[in-house]
């Protein structure tokens, strides 16, 4: 009854309005009265490592990450290469909806703080939200935007989902945090099955799937390096205790071409701060926060208030030729059916050969915007042509199980690769890309400006005669790596018909 009951709960929260673009960021409050403890709290990764609270005594599955990412040197100076500019807000966050800060640090778990990764089951963001759970806590998506990907909004969502977890399991942090990864249901029910054989019911007694098992332990062991870099081979680069971006309303919708003249920005910085955007716009659904630097917001408002009364779009009068629809118009200008019946006053598809039509018109070529989804899409296609990639051609027929199994790969891989959702019809001559497990290091370095995380988990049986070192090496993976993700201790000697789970990179992102 009690999980039914907050089931419920979880339904009706995701009714919420999510973002509130008039709160600003949370200030950081040092509870530490010490001098050179208040100094150090001045970067935020040794303000974290100070004010953690879920204490939990090491063991051997939390030991096991630590001593990966011992090494991995470049690890966590990589990753915080990329948290630098959503830090301060992810954690900001946490205490202003009252969580532990580690929290801030499962996106490290989840995305290495990429929030443009994307993974199997079509989760993607910072927090990975797949589209179901996304929707239940307000993260809608546009042909301008994915709400998944806005890291403001899904930080706030992700939060707020936690927090609902953790009533559900009785303030239980680590099961909460398991529950993040595998599914409420799937953690009750172990904890049912252990309460049915008379079994303890932590986190660390239960019966959970693999990935589960080494999620939370992970978590745990970046928060114990944190305490002490150096002492794990690491080297963290210091993100200041401030806020690095800054929320800005906007009431109209701004081609970002514009924003990035008005900033000195590089549209490619406009897109990393504000990863949800799709297209060369800002959405038509208002108002629409954005999220800029804030060395750069006096300037933004500046030139906002100096140009008040200049369109923030272009927009051009086109007139209407023999075959044209609407939604060919809205295809060929890069915008949506609706946008052109709002501005047009129309009330249905119909249009009326000769006569003319109101269509927006970004300001530069399509090319400029380089991070757009599109054009991602197009990078991801016109990647060198190699044995190492095919680009297949979509025909009457097709279905993702039909391709996958023509080429020898996953449904979960096509949908990694190409960004779509399994459940969605695939239209007849879309494109899809299709990589080869074989493709060698230089073929990836050209496949890295497509700007997505990707990784593929594969089984490998041990045969006779194997080692881990031989392992290792025919996989380009570290020996300590597939210890690591296959818990297995230094003392382990390999048996002809184990089974080995074995992480390859296939494409990493080229904002690391």
């Amino acid at each position: 009854m009690r999980f039914a009951l907050i089931l419920i709960v979880l339904v009706l929260s995701g009714c919420q309005e999510l973002v509130d673009s008039n709160n600003k960021l949370a200030s950081f409050n040092s509870q530490s009265s010490n001098t050179s403890q208040y100094s150090q709290d001045y970067d935020l990764w040794s303000y974290i490592a100070n004010n953690q609270e879920i204490n939990v005594a090491s063991n051997a599955r939390i030991q096991n990450h630590i001593d990966w990412i011992s090494t991995q040197p470049e690890y966590l100076a990589s990753i915080s290469k990329r948290a630098k500019p959503f830090l301060y807000l992810v954690v900001s966050e946490t205490e202003r909806q009252g969580v532990p800060i580690e929290i801030a640090l499962l996106p490290i778990v989840e995305s290495d703080y990429y929030p443009f990764s994307y993974s199997h089951g079509t989760a993607t963001g910072l927090w990975q939200f797949i589209p179901s759970t996304g929707r239940m806590y307000g993260l809608d998506a546009d042909w301008w935007h994915e709400d998944r990907r806005d890291v403001l909004a899904s930080t706030k969502a992700a939060i707020r989902y936690l927090k609902d977890l953790n009533k559900m399991f009785d303030g239980d942090w680590l099961l909460s945090i398991a529950a993040y990864n595998a599914g409420p249901g799937r953690v009750q029910r172990a904890i049912d099955k252990n309460l049915e054989q008379g079994k303890k019911i932590d986190y660390w007694s239960l019966d959970l799937p693999k990935e589960t098992e080494k999620y939370v332990p992970k978590l745990l062991a970046i928060g114990s390096v944190l305490k002490d870099p150096a002492l794990y081979n690491q080297k963290l680069s210091k993100i200041e205790n401030k806020p690095f971006l800054e929320a800005i309303q906007l009431d109209s919708q701004f081609d970002l071409a514009l924003i990035a003249q008005w900033t000195d920005l590089s549209i490619n910085e406009i897109y990393s701060f504000n990863p949800g955007l799709k297209r060369w716009a800002t959405p038509e659904a208002l108002p629409y926060t954005i999220l800029l630097p804030q060395e750069v917001v006096f300037q933004f408002n500046d030139n906002l208030s100096e140009q008040s009364n200049r369109p923030k779009i272009s927009w051009m009068r086109y007139q209407i030729k023999k075959g044209d629809t609407l939604s060919l118009i809205a295809q060929n200008y890069k915008t949506t059916i609706d946008q052109i019946k709002s501005v047009n006053e129309l009330n249905n598809n119909l249009i009326r050969l000769d006569s003319y039509l109101i269509v927006p018109l970004a300001k530069e070529s399509e090319e400029y915007y380089s991070l757009s989804e599109a054009q991602r899409e197009k990078s991801r296609l016109n990647t060198n042509k190699n044995s190492g990639k095919v680009v297949y051609e979509v025909v009457s027929g097709d279905s993702l199980w039909k391709i996958a199994l023509k080429y020898g790969v996953t449904v979960n891989d096509l949908v990694r690769w190409n960004q779509i959702v399994p459940a969605d019809p695939l239209s007849i001559g879309k494109e899809l890309v299709i990589l080869n497990e074989n493709k060698n290091k230089t073929e990836l370095a050209k496949i890295i400006s497509t700007g997505i995380d990707i990784t593929k988990k594969i089984v490998y049986t041990v045969k006779t005669g194997d080692n881990l070192s031989l392992i290792a090496q025919k996989y380009k993976v570290k020996v300590s790596e597939i210890r690591a993700w296959n818990d297995l201790n230094e003392g382990y000697i390999l048996q002809p018909g184990d089974k080995l789970t074995i992480t390859i990179d296939v494409v990493n992102s080229n904002l690391s």
